[in-house]
């Protein structure tokens, strides 16, 4: 294992770290709007992909052999979050969040696709 870290790796690291903290605000926000905004499904995905993106970084970050697989899953929840974020197409902080989830997803495929051969 490399003791450096490529510059797609970092990236993906830097998605997942950004995507984890517009998560984690906009569960804070969804519940001090109330209402629809905490929609118990969309909170838990909210959660879901901030822990995600903790475990896909962490991964990362000591080089683990098992972080292919886990940067596909965390590509995936990122997917699914984005799709419950524009579910409320005119919330600027919801569609902040999902462009978020959505360039994390795309920097964790973009590191799967980079680790194929390993």
């Amino acid at each position: 294992m490399s003791h450096e870290r490529n510059a797609e790796m970092q990236r993906c690291i830097d998605e997942c770290e950004s995507c984890r903290s517009a998560c984690l605000t906009a569960v804070t926000y969804c519940l001090d709007r109330g209402g629809r905004y905490a929609d118990a499904l969309l909170v838990r995905m909210l959660i879901d992909c901030a822990d995600m993106c903790t475990t896909c970084a962490d991964f990362l970050l000591r080089d683990s052999m098992a972080h292919r697989r886990v940067c596909e899953v965390c590509a995936e929840i990122c997917d699914l979050c984005a799709e419950l974020c524009a579910t409320l197409p005119d919330d600027e902080m919801l569609g902040d969040c999902a462009a978020d989830c959505l360039s994390c997803a795309g920097a964790c495929r973009d590191m799967v696709r980079s680790s194929a051969g390993m």
